[in-house]
């Protein structure tokens, strides 16, 4: 009999919408909370887990319309304008939609007969199904002389944030959302000045130009 995988639990983070998650887990420290379900969420089973400083959280790309996958896909890293073989990539696009976080473990919180985790540095939009909770192991899982492929030809550089309009975010909000737009949030193929971006994160739609170097936020509105 063929076992069925299903959620563990759910992410509860800032980012309402795929547009502005971080690219990478790890790059943003924006914090979130893994909610388990009722059936996992038994303080025993998370006996120890207090102890680590780091987890891998294996997760679905629930919120990805494909009508199947290719061999090949074209990473906004490189432009979107080259095909590298899916498996040299982290495209949702797979033949399996499951993806797989390193994050910070903040906390292990038990209460009302349930079980929360406060972590930072997810990549992981509010409401991603959780199907696996593993303990990031130094020894093991560390490899610093490792090679980063294409990836390591790349210059990650953080853009500066300025405001042209009022803030009406708490300071811990904007703090959070500040971090989350210095890694710009756009595809790595847009570069166009004039071009108004839109992106929901916690309460709040926020609309903002990129300029070089420079992100300006032009509008902050409150989502109903």
């Amino acid at each position: 009999m063929q076992n069925v995988i299903e959620p563990i639990g759910y992410i509860r983070s800032a980012y309402k919408s795929k547009f502005g998650v971080p690219r990478q887990a790890g790059l943003a420290d924006v914090s979130a909370v893994v909610e388990m379900l009722p059936e996992y969420g038994v303080p025993d089973a998370f006996r120890g887990l207090e102890e680590f400083s780091h987890i891998w959280l294996l997760w679905e790309f629930h919120q990805c319309n494909s009508d199947g996958w290719s061999p090949t896909v074209r990473p906004p890293k490189l432009g979107g304008n080259k095909r590298v073989g899916v498996f040299a990539t982290r495209s949702p696009y797979r033949p399996n939609s499951i993806g797989l976080s390193c994050v910070k473990l903040d906390s292990v919180e038990c209460s009302g007969g349930t079980v929360v985790l406060h972590i930072t540095g997810a990549d992981l939009m509010d409401g991603t199904p959780i199907y696996d909770i593993k303990p990031y192991l130094p020894y093991a899982d560390s490899r610093p002389d490792a090679s980063g492929g294409f990836t390591d030809r790349l210059e990650q550089k953080l853009l500066d944030i300025k405001y042209d309009c009022p803030c009406i975010m708490p300071e811990d909000v904007r703090g959070q959302l500040d971090i989350a737009l210095s890694h710009d949030p756009r595809p790595s193929y847009h570069d166009d000045e004039n071009r108004i971006y839109g992106m929901d994160f916690d309460e709040y739609n926020i609309r903002f130009t990129v300029n070089g170097n420079c992100v300006t936020v032009v509008e902050v509105r409150k989502l109903q």
